[in-house]
């Protein structure tokens, strides 16, 4: 009977290690249950959002949209540079993608030359995964319909529209505003806004001279993004623009320029090269700022083939070179009136006169007058006016180089401005000090200052250089007698005013003394003066004042060429300066014309038309020009009529073709 009392025991012992193990399974399978709820409520409870936005990740990716760059305005708010409507196409790499087969099916539709297929397939290879490249740019809209149509048989091609710079006035501003361009290596950084991956975009453009480079980070703006469906693979879809993020457009700037006065002076210049800057003399805004000749700066948008560039960059008058800021040139005969403010700070009496025979002896060499025969005496009044070389010479030899040079720099020369761009050159104002530092490796005689070299530099010549922009300066400061007034060409940015140029100190100069230089360009317009024939403005009565000048650019006996003939290279240059009007002076202009063979001929025409413009457009000027003269007073004759107080002045007779044509007015070259 023991044995089955063994038995249940065993039984009941068995049925134990069950109970104990299915209970200790139970509670580990109720807390991984447990776990697993708890996860489950904690994933779908407090991070729905999240998962949301990884699987909309998945869903949708938002590709970069270059921002709007920001316009460039004239003074006067005119479009001088915008953005306009671009179709352009687009590959981009895929894993399937072949590109040398893609680029020869779109070559189908739109022009595509065999070098240019062989960069692009390099580029498009080079590129990251994705990021598309621009294979044409303007596309027609039957080319843009043309692959629009076909984009599923496409596969990483892209027809979309951008928007690309456009420059309205094509090369009047060219080289203050300059152009954009595609970013290249030279222009990315490892840090800063170069770095920024929307620089990689093909629709983003970057400034590369001028406004367009010097506030490239202002006209930039904001990228935005546009929201798009893509597959499993990453290729889109559709567009969702309900999730787009638009992009923040770039900040305006505007300009002291003028589009009238500026279009007028690329007029006046035509074939010519050469510069003009014109100021106005109560504020220091520039309103012209022109280097001839020119080029259309929305080619360089589009992008210039190799000849393109090249025709451009060989051609001898350098239509890339700005001849404002960066061009040297002697100033010849405008310096003269700095000369002259100089002798007069030295004490030397302006009625002294000199005589001028057509020229001097100096140091065993003759240097001549511009005039042939002389001027005869020459006090300092009759001197400018006439521009006699032997007044200036005497009166540089009396008062030595420092003199000269300290008066030059107060009145700009040699001096660079803070105008917003980059480009400009200092030129060289010499004087003794200088030319220790200059020649310092040439020993003691190199050094040295002869007195034969004061000859040259009183007249302009010599070591001094200068550019357009400054002879502008030194001719709104003479005009203006009293404020050392500094040249301003960005008026606002994003709608902040800049500092403006009248807010300087006044030139240490006595009134009496600048008023005799100034009454001295006043001569140089009167009948008579250097510039007589071509500084009549026909304005009523308002009359410019100004001085001419012919820098020499290579000795006569070396091949230098005075007048007409010759190679265009060896030509002298022709300068002139003037201000108006002369009783209330508004507006300084510069003008050089490179090789142009005489201030008076080449010059001083231009300036007169330019300065015109300015003074038509000037509201207050305007009523004075259109106020009508005063009629001649009336007085009663003998028999009872009424005849003007006044001579009556015979008319010239009416020329016929049986008397054959009128004599042509003589057209005679004026002196420097």
């Amino acid at each position: 009977m023991a044995e089955p009392a063994i038995y249940f025991q065993d039984v009941n012992e068995r049925q134990g290690v069950f109970h104990r193990r299915a209970f200790l399974l139970g509670g580990v399978a109720g807390l991984g249950i447990t776990a697993l709820g708890g996860r489950l409520a904690y994933l779908q409870l407090l991070e729905t959002q999240r998962y949301e936005k990884l699987s909309a990740s998945n869903q949708f990716n938002f590709k970069l949209v270059p921002p709007p760059r920001g316009l460039i305005t004239d003074r006067n708010g005119e479009i001088l540079a915008a953005n306009r409507p671009n179709f352009r196409l687009l590959v981009s790499r895929d894993e399937d993608m072949k590109p040398e087969d893609t680029l020869k099916t779109l070559a189908n539709f739109v022009p595509i030359e065999e070098p240019r297929m062989k960069r692009l397939a390099r580029d498009i290879k080079n590129a990251p995964k994705r990021a598309p490249v621009s294979v044409m740019e303007d596309m027609s809209w039957e080319q843009f319909s043309a692959i629009n149509v076909r984009a599923p048989e496409l596969p990483g091609v892209t027809a979309d529209m951008g928007e690309v710079r456009v420059y309205p006035h094509g090369g009047a501003f060219a080289h203050v505003i300059g152009y954009v361009a595609k970013v290249n290596k030279d222009d990315l950084e490892p840090t800063g806004p170069n770095a920024d991956p929307i620089m990689l975009h093909p629709g983003f453009r970057i400034g590369k001279q001028g406004v367009e480079k010097a506030f490239d980070l202002d006209l930039r703006g904001k990228p935005g993004a546009q929201k798009v469906e893509v597959d499993a693979r990453g290729r889109e879809v559709r567009h969702d623009p309900d999730g787009d993020i638009p992009a923040a457009p770039g900040k305006e700037i505007q300009l002291t320029l003028d589009v009238d006065v500026q279009n007028r002076a690329l007029e006046v210049f035509g074939e010519e090269s050469g510069g003009a800057v014109m100021m106005d003399c109560r504020t220091g805004d520039i309103l012209c700022m022109l280097s001839a000749p020119s080029f259309d700066a929305n080619r360089f948008v589009r992008g210039l083939t190799g000849a393109e560039y090249r025709a451009l960059a060989n051609y001898e008058r350098r239509p890339l070179l700005d001849k404002c800021l960066s061009g040297l040139y002697p100033p010849g005969s405008t310096f003269k009136t700095v000369t002259a403010l100089a002798a007069l700070q030295a004490g030397i009496d302006p009625e002294a006169r000199v005589g001028c025979g057509g020229g001097m002896y100096f140091g065993g060499r003759y240097f001549h007058c511009h005039k042939k025969g002389g001027h005869g005496m020459q006090n300092m009044r009759d001197a400018i006016k006439n521009s006699c070389d032997v007044y200036f010479y005497s009166v540089a030899l009396r008062i030595g180089p420092d003199r000269i040079a300290k008066v030059a720099r107060e009145f700009g020369l040699g001096q660079e401005f803070d105008i917003g761009i980059s480009g400009q050159k200092k030129g060289t104002v010499p004087d003794q000090a200088w030319k220790r530092e200059y020649f310092k490796k040439g020993g003691p005689g190199a050094q040295k200052w002869y007195p034969g070299e004061n000859l040259s530099y009183g007249i302009g010549q010599g070591y001094l250089q200068v550019n357009c922009l400054q002879l502008a300066v030194m001719t709104a400061r003479f005009a203006n007698g009293r404020k050392a007034l500094n040249p301003r060409l960005i008026k606002s940015v994003g709608g902040v005013e800049r500092p403006r140029g009248y807010e300087v100190p006044d030139l240490p100069f006595p009134q009496e003394h600048l008023n005799l230089v100034r009454d001295g360009m006043a001569a140089v317009t009167e009948a008579g003066g250097t510039a007589y024939r071509a500084s009549q403005l026909g304005l009523g009565d308002i009359l410019m004042a100004g001085k001419t000048g012919t820098a020499q650019v290579r000795s006569y006996d070396k091949g230098g060429h005075r007048g007409k003939g010759g190679p265009w290279r060896l030509r002298d240059h022709g300068l002139f300066v003037a201000f108006a009007p002369l009783d209330q002076p508004r507006y300084a202009l510069a003008v050089i014309v490179q090789h142009g063979m005489g201030g008076s001929t080449a010059a001083a025409p231009r300036a007169r038309e330019i300065m015109r413009v300015a003074l038509l457009k000037d509201p207050e000027l305007m009523g004075r020009i259109q106020r009508p003269l005063p009629m001649p007073e009336l007085l009663p004759d003998p028999e009872g009529d009424l005849l003007p107080d006044a001579p009556i002045v015979a008319q010239p007779p009416v020329t016929t073709a049986a008397a054959g044509p009128a004599p042509a007015t003589p057209t005679t070259r004026g002196p420097a």
